[in-house]
């Protein structure tokens, strides 16, 4: 018997947060549905070309990815809790990420666009400021 959309679980336990690969945000947003949601936000953290007035060539992350996993998950349970979301979805990149892909993605789904907006915002703050991952700019002047 397969699952409807309205008995998945909002958080799965066997998620990879933190990815060596591209995100493939094209499938995050398809699991990202749920029956009972009326508004899904969709946030994309993407490499922009310059920083500080110099010209980025690429950024590299590093994480304590199991900690790091473990980390994100709390988060999004926490988040599911608070904002009564039907999904809760994150995954941030390690490794070189390249101008305009992504670095972080997160997509909540709930019933209201209000809880799904301010649950987007708390998980997006919470990873980017607590999770253990750290970014190098490199720059094109070689820097």
């Amino acid at each position: 018997m397969t699952p409807s959309a309205s008995s998945l679980p909002a958080v799965e336990d066997n998620t990879i947060y933190i990815s060596a690969e591209p995100l493939n945000i094209v499938d995050m947003f398809s699991k990202a549905h749920h029956a009972k949601a009326g508004a899904i936000v969709f946030f994309s953290g993407e490499v922009r070309n310059e920083s500080n007035g110099k010209e980025i060539a690429f950024l590299a992350y590093e994480a304590q990815a199991a900690i790091a996993d473990k980390m994100i998950n709390t988060i999004l349970e926490e988040a599911t809790k608070r904002w009564g979301l039907n999904i809760a979805i994150a995954q941030h990149r390690v490794g070189n990420v390249n101008i305009c892909e992504p670095a972080v993605v997160v997509i909540t789904a709930s019933p209201h666009r209000k809880e799904a907006y301010e649950a987007n915002r708390f998980i997006i703050d919470k990873i980017k400021h607590e999770v253990p991952i750290w970014k190098c700019e490199y720059f094109t002047d070689g820097t």
